[in-house]
Parts: C-alpha cells; structure tokens; sequence
C-alpha cells in the first residue's frame, strides 16, 4: 500500500508540472477522432486590484462540437498583500460557479490552479469565463469593520492561463450549411485545414469567382482567424492533400479528373452548380458550370454567409434568375450591444466592455447616438451611485441612480465629434453600485446588481476617410463596405506564391466587406490603360514581370533601380543593393489611369517577396504595423513604414454642413425661422390696419 501510496504521489506531481497548452492551439487528444482547442484567458499578463476585481474571457462551443471536458488552468502569483483566510478566488462559467479558493501567496513562485467545468454549464455558441477576486489585507479584525478600497495590484494572471475544451466533431452532415460552419470553424481556421482551390493557370471568371467565395468565408471565420489559404491544383497538390476541408472552383472542364467525375450534372451551360462531395475521404466543396458568368454568381452565393447557413442539402444550382446579393450596407449601422442581456453583480465600480468593429477606412461622423436602457437594484445607497459611459477609456457621459426609476432607467448620449474615432472601439459602461452600512460586512457576490437590457443599442452615423494611406486601408479597395472597382493586374509568371498572395489580400478586405457586393476583375499583364481606367487597381509582381508596376515605376516611392533588379535608396531609407533584392514592398500612390483612383503595388524582384509584402495585410494582426503609404519588410521580419504625401490640412465642415447634420439644430432651425415668419407676418399686418385707419381719418 506505501509503494502505491508513493507511486500516486509521483504520478500526481508529474501531472501537475506539465505546462499549459499554446495560446489558440488545436490539438489531437490521445482518444482516437477527439480534440482539444485552447483559448488563451488573456494575450497579455494581466491583474486584479481593489478589494473587488474581475476579468472576463469568452470561449466557444461550436454546434459540431460534442464538448467532453473542459478545464480552466489558471497560472497566477498573489501578492503578500493578500491575507490567506479572507482573500479569495471565484472561478465561473455562464454565471455557474464552479471553484472558489484561497490564493497561495508567493513571493516569486507562480502558482497553477487548474479545475474542471462540469458539460451540464456549457451552452452552444459564446460561453462567458469569470474570474472574481476579494482581497483582505492587514489585521483581519480591524478590516471587517474598515471600507478601504486596495488599489493595489495584488493578484497577477499570467497569459499562459487558458481554457481548454476537448471534444469529438459530429459526423459531417450531407449538407452545404454543415460544410460552411466547419469550414469557417475556429478549430479548422487554427490549424489551417482548410483551402479554396483553384486551376494553376486560373483565367479571371475563376479568379473572381475564388475571391468572392473567399471573402465570405473569411468574414465567417472572424478577424483572429489566421486566414484561408489561396492554393493551386497542379502547384500546391501535396499541400492540398493534407487538408481536412476544399473548396474547389473551376470552369468544369479545369477540375480535376478526380473531382469532374464526381459531378454528374449533364449540361451546365445554363446553370452552375455548387456540389458537396466526398473526394477520396476529402470533403470537397466543388463550385462549377460551364458558363463563366454564372460561375461568377455561383462564387457570389458562396460569399453570402446568410445564404450559405440556409442550404440544407449537398446541391446547389445558380441560374440567371438565382437571387445571391447581400443587402445593401447601410451608411447608418444599428448594433445592438447585447443579445442576452448582461447583469453586473457586486458593489463598488463594476464595468461591462462591447467592442465595436468598424473598417479602419470608417470614421464616426456626427449625430451618432447611444440608447443605454438598463435596471439595478432598489437597495442601493443612491446618493452615491451612478454610471457612466466611455468610449475608449473617455468618459462621455454619467447619470446618477434613483430608486424611483430603478425597475426602468435609460441613458441618451450622443458621441462627441472629437473623439476622432475611426476603427474598431470599446464602449465601456461603469456603474458605481454603492450600498448603505457596509462598512462592517464583506462584500458579498449576490449584493447590488444592474442589468443592461436587450433593447441598448448604438446608432452609428460611418464616413470614409479618403486619403490614400495604409492608416485607412482598406479605403480605396472597399467603399461604403462593398468592392469598390477593383482591378487585380497579375505578373505574366504564376506560381503558388502569386495565388497564396492574392489569398492574402482578400481575406482582409474580405473581413472589412460588409457584403459579396462591388465588382473585383482580374486582368493579364497585357491590361490596357482604358480597362484599367476606371479602376483601383492592385499590381502583384516584379519590375520584370508585371508592365503596370514597370510603368509606375518613377511614381513609386520604393523604386526599382535602372536594371529592375532591387529597390534604389531614396529619402527614407538607405538599401543596400544586395539587400534591395531581398525585400518586399507595398506601396499606395495615386493612380496613374485616372485621377480619384488608387493603386497599389505588392511587388518585389522574386515572388517570395511579393507573398512576404502581402503578408502584412494578410489581417488585422500584422495591419497594424504598416501605416503611411509605403513599407518595406524581409525574411527576418523586419517592417519599415514610411509616410512619403505630404499631410494635408484637415478639412473643416461649413457651418451649413455641420447644421445639415445635426436634427436637433434643424429642429430648432425650423422653429425659429417660423417663429420669424410669424413675426414678421405680424408687423406687416399691423402697418397695414395703421395704413388703413389714416386713410379712414382723413
């Protein structure tokens, strides 16, 4: 029994040093067809302060998924601040406890808490995690009877704590919509199972086709997914092979032989036809006709996800007649804040985050408002309680609490103008819920609380901000949220490189698109001035291979030296004329077709070049190191932006303009020109009965 004993020690310790899983990793569980995904509880080492603290991550259990268990591993170190008996710990899941404990206080160690959450508090979709700290400090009797609120940071979490869920995917349905959700599906995105693919010499109808269905899917996918790979048949077979889940486009003619016998449809001359297959145990999404138009829409259709998630069946067929196009992006955007409803518990200052996304190339323009509609409870100390809204940390307004409108409160704010807001923000609301006598009890979980209600929403007045700067990519790519005359010029060489480019940039843009609207072409090297004209135009390729970059060449701020073998010098930036050839570029100048037009050249002397520059703006997570309107970058990852415009002075609305904007300054426009009307009315009216009474008189 002592040798057992023993041996379950070791085992124990064993197990309990093993470190936690990567940050967003998907990875195969030792039972055959499971998994386990891990989210990280923060990209960044956080902290819990005050005597009430709390940090909230969220985590998803997709449809397909049959979760089995799920773990919290949470790495922490709390400070000798903490008094070990009162400070405390609260670990919960959709509002479901699930531990609570007292934090060992170390010095230096950190410390690893992991604890399971039963299935039965999971639900489908987003699942909310909280960790909830109390601390005590000092002499424990004087602290019961004593409100000070610690500031102090006094419990680290470390960002290797994460959740980690294993499960086993459900059987693959027969049918699109179930392909589509695990194509798209955070776990396949993770570890790139995925791909759309193509004909290695894929003429436009193709191309086009390829990357409407791609901006749908990346969309889908999300703005931290790593993307959805842009690979060839007949180039990038192996890669091809190993993936989980394809989608193939092509003129039927181009399959594959493997995939054109799998499709049985007779004449595809009037129709296309969107076809779940299995290849070879390979699910495959094929998206064919023999028709290049219909191709198109067929492409189109893919790229709607509304109309993906309705297709039941594994057969799809698009006629001239088939209805596939989004709704029209609206200028002014309704978001509701939450769908649920979410409640805020515990006294003190309590805060709940929405974050916003908006295209980097969207502004905030005025009259945009904020409907805050809310409840809290009636044994609040309401002479010190309040909330307040914030916009990226800014405070925009507050409104104290009144027990009389405590079942149904609200709060009306109008975002100020000069917040200067462009992008994705966070809208913040604190409430201070402060409660009467407290001052010798603890703080306990299920004291004051306040509700915001489904029914808070912002209304959001979005403008384009036009200056051709990576600052407002990706304007001019994408106008009013839909492709804005976009014409791709491809170099006269392709390889898996020039494809895995074009993948690249429209997986971003596809994240920024609001719809399968616009119009995207693709043209050979040969393109013309006039087809190019009234275009904003993407160049991909070399001095050498592609004539539009060639012929842009005095107008790029990186050029190419006399031989067009590397990038010169020039006022920004000493290169080394070996190392000018090891670099990739993007640059942004105005077009030279057509005035009003951009273009942009991902360009570089070889093709892994060219692909090293579109990673840049392959997401959201590399975007934000590119700004100005050139940049350069190499194998080692270095990235050098540069601003070559000069910065314009801003513009200033017109009083006209600003008034234009602004309902309640027309309101009051209007009533007082009419208050001025009828005054006047009045004076002429009374000069007119004096007039006639002089006459009468005399």
């Amino acid at each position: 029994m002592k040798k057992c004993a023993i041996l379950f020690v070791l085992l124990w310790l064993v197990a309990a040093s093993i470190p936690p899983y990567a940050a967003l990793a998907a990875e195969p569980d030792a039972n055959p067809g499971a998994a386990s995904y891990t989210t990280p509880i923060s990209d960044t080492d956080t902290t819990l302060d005050g005597n009430i603290s709390y940090k909230q991550q969220f985590f998803q259990i997709p449809a397909y998924w049959k979760a089995g268990q799920v773990k919290v591993a949470l790495d922490y170190k709390a400070s000798p601040l903490a008094q070990d008996k009162l400070s405390s710990v609260t670990i919960s899941v959709n509002g479901t406890t699930v531990t609570s404990f007292r934090p060992v206080v170390s010095e230096g160690a950190r410390q690893r808490m992991v604890v399971e959450v039963p299935v039965s508090a999971l639900i489908e979709g987003t699942n909310t995690l909280t960790i909830q700290g109390h601390i005590v400090s000092g002499n424990e009797q004087v602290q019961i009877c004593t409100p000070t609120y610690y500031a102090d940071k006094w419990l680290q979490i470390y960002k290797s704590s994460s959740i980690i869920v294993s499960y086993t995917p459900l059987p693959l349905a027969n049918a699109i919509a179930d392909f589509s959700a695990r194509f798209t599906g955070l776990d396949t995105l993770a570890r790139q199972d995925n791909a759309i693919a193509i004909p290695k010499d894929a003429d436009p109808s193709e191309l086009e086709a390829a990357v409407y269905a791609l901006s749908g899917l990346a969309k889908s996918g999300g703005s931290d997914s790593k993307g959805v790979p842009l690979l060839a048949y007949g180039i990038d077979d192996s890669e091809l092979a190993g993936k989980k889940l394809v989608v193939a486009v092509a003129m039927r003619d181009r399959l594959p032989a493997s995939l054109r016998g799998l499709i049985p449809d007779a004449a595809l001359g009037d129709k296309a036809v969107i076809r779940l297959v299995n290849a070879n145990g390979q699910p495959t999404l094929v998206v064919t006709s023999d028709n290049a138009g219909l191709l198109v829409k067929a492409g189109r259709l893919i790229g709607n996800a509304s109309l993906l998630a309705q297709l039941s069946g594994p057969v799809k067929e698009v006629t001239a007649t088939t209805e596939v196009a989004s709704p029209v992006p609206a200028v002014t955007k309704v978001v509701n804040l939450t769908q649920v409803g979410d409640q805020i518990t515990g006294t003190s200052h309590r805060t709940k985050d929405y974050y916003i996304a908006l295209p980097a190339n969207r502004s905030i323009a005025e009259a945009s408002k904020l409907s805050l509609q809310f409840r809290y409870a009636k044994n609040l100390d309401f002479d010190r309680s309040l909330v307040t809204v914030l916009v990226d940390g800014k405070p925009i307004g507050s409104k104290k609490l009144t027990e009389a409108l405590a079942d149904g409160d609200s709060l009306n704010l109008t975002l100020p103008k000069n917040l200067n807001l462009s992008g994705n923000f966070t809208i913040t609301t604190a409430f201070d819920l402060e409660v009467k006598n407290t001052s010798c009890m603890l703080p306990q979980d299920q004291m004051p609380w306040a509700f915001i209600d489904t029914d808070t929403v912002l209304q959001l007045h979005t403008k384009d901000r036009t200056e051709l700067l990576f600052n407002n990519y990706p304007y001019p790519f994408l106008r009013d949220g839909i492709y804005n005359q976009v014409g791709v010029v491809l170099p006269e060489k392709r390889d898996g490189n020039t494809y895995r480019t074009i993948g690249n940039l429209f997986n971003l843009l596809g994240q920024y698109a609001e719809g399968n609207g616009g119009d995207v072409r693709f043209f050979g090297p040969d393109a013309s001035a006039d087809a190019l004209k009234d275009r904003n135009v993407i160049a991909i390729g070399s001095y050498a291979d592609n004539p539009v970059i060639r012929s842009a060449n005095d107008s790029l701020y990186f050029k190419y030296d006399a031989a067009g073998t590397g990038f010169a010098s020039n006022e920004k930036m000493s290169i080394d004329e070996d190392y000018g050839k090891r670099i990739g570029s993007l640059q942004l100048i105005v077009s030279p077709y057509a005035s009003g037009h951009g273009l942009l050249a991902v360009t570089g002397a070889d093709s892994r070049y060219v692909y090293l520059a579109s990673k840049l703006i392959a997401n959201e997570s590399t975007m934000w190191k590119v700004y100005g309107d050139g940049a350069v970058t190499d194998m080692d990852g270095n990235i050098h932006a540069y601003r070559f415009k000069r910065e314009a002075a801003p513009d200033q609305p017109s009083a006209v303009e600003n008034m234009l904007e602004r309902e309640d300054v027309l309101a009051f426009t209007a009533a007082a020109v009419s208050v001025l009307l009828l005054v006047l009315l009045s004076l002429i009216l009374l000069i007119r009965k004096h007039r006639r009474k002089r006459r009468d008189g005399k």
